[in-house]
């Protein structure tokens, strides 16, 4: 192995949205980072600007194979899933296999290497809860032969697989479960609603709603969410600890709220829900204030003037 003074940290998903972020964080922090990504649903747009900076490494590999790395490692962060329903729906067999096979190999690099494993769960695994807000005790509402569920299942697996290595390996694990999260980098047609908002506004067609709007959400800014991430890994917590913004509203006040920072005068239109998609989302965070000290300082107002700008930025205007 290769011994270094730094911290070595490996991210599985690294060229993803959440991932690339982490990326950067960590560098800054002076961090080591190896990066890992098969670019599925990440992309090497969001990890360009660090493929020559000597503390980074990039390895192209889908972790559902066998994964290994020379170098020595204190932490290993699997964040590597398709992420959106878009993605996951185009995806089910592989989004599984990350979930199941994925885990067990970052899992089993951890292990070898006597490293912290860090799982990125999610809200998800809640499914359309029966309890609000969601509480990390509740044990969700799923239907676990639903299209939604090749992402939800397979989350729920990894937290099961991440714990028994806990149990029966003494692996030391952080298990997180993410709520909606926005902000640059997010991809413009993976179907999740504020990148779906800001393009059809940007571009002056109808914002469309699914079902009818009245279902809420709650929404993190990415830098809240990486603070949060940090702070969960230097603890000793284990998890699972939601992450996520209390801050909820309905998808059709969301829908106007975009109009309003991109100035748009679009009409909003209506299609019928989807099947499973919930009609309440929102964390409760009291585990992360109490043992963390952590809770979402980026306002709505900021987080969504920064990503409108951003999409700007990347020709999102005609």
């Amino acid at each position: 192995m290769i011994k270094s003074n730094k911290k070595n940290i490996l991210i599985a998903g690294g060229a993803g949205f959440i991932g690339s972020h982490l990326c950067d964080f960590f560098i800054k922090k002076g961090y080591y980072v190896i990066c890992v990504d098969n670019f599925i649903t990440g992309t090497k747009d969001n990890i360009y600007h660090l493929l020559n900076n000597k503390n980074f490494k990039f390895i192209e590999h889908d972790i559902t194979d066998y994964l290994n790395v020379k170098e020595d490692l204190d932490y290993v962060l699997n964040f590597a899933s398709p992420a959106s329903p878009v993605y996951y729906l185009k995806y089910p067999i592989e989004t599984l296999r990350v979930g199941s096979l994925g885990t067990e190999n970052t899992l089993q690099l951890a292990l070898k290497k006597n490293a912290v494993f860090f799982l990125a769960s999610t809200s998800e695994i809640y499914g359309d809860p029966l309890m609000h807000p969601q509480k990390e005790t509740y044990w969700g509402n799923v239907n676990s032969i639903g299209p939604r569920a090749v992402y939800d299942e397979a989350k729920r697996y990894a937290e099961a697989i991440t714990f028994a290595y806990h149990r029966y390996y003494n692996v030391d694990i952080r298990v997180i479960r993410i709520f909606n999260t926005f902000g640059p980098r997010m991809q413009i047609d993976d179907g999740r609603i504020v990148p779906t908002f800001i393009d059809q506004a940007l571009k002056g067609k109808s914002l469309t709603i699914f079902g009818n709007g009245k279902q809420t959400r709650s929404f993190c800014y990415v830098s809240d969410l990486v603070d949060g991430i940090y702070k969960m890994m230097r603890s000793r917590e284990i998890g699972p600890v939601n992450l996520g913004n209390p801050y909820e509203l309905t998808v059709l006040e969301f829908a106007n709220i975009i109009k309003v920072f991109t100035g748009s005068k679009s009409k909003i239109i209506f299609y019928p829900l989807p099947q499973d998609d919930p009609k309440m989302r929102k964390p409760d965070i009291t585990k992360a204030k109490k043992i963390l000290k952590w809770s979402p300082k980026v306002s709505m107002k900021d987080g969504i003037s920064r990503t409108v700008n951003w999409f700007k930025e990347q020709g999102g205007i005609l």
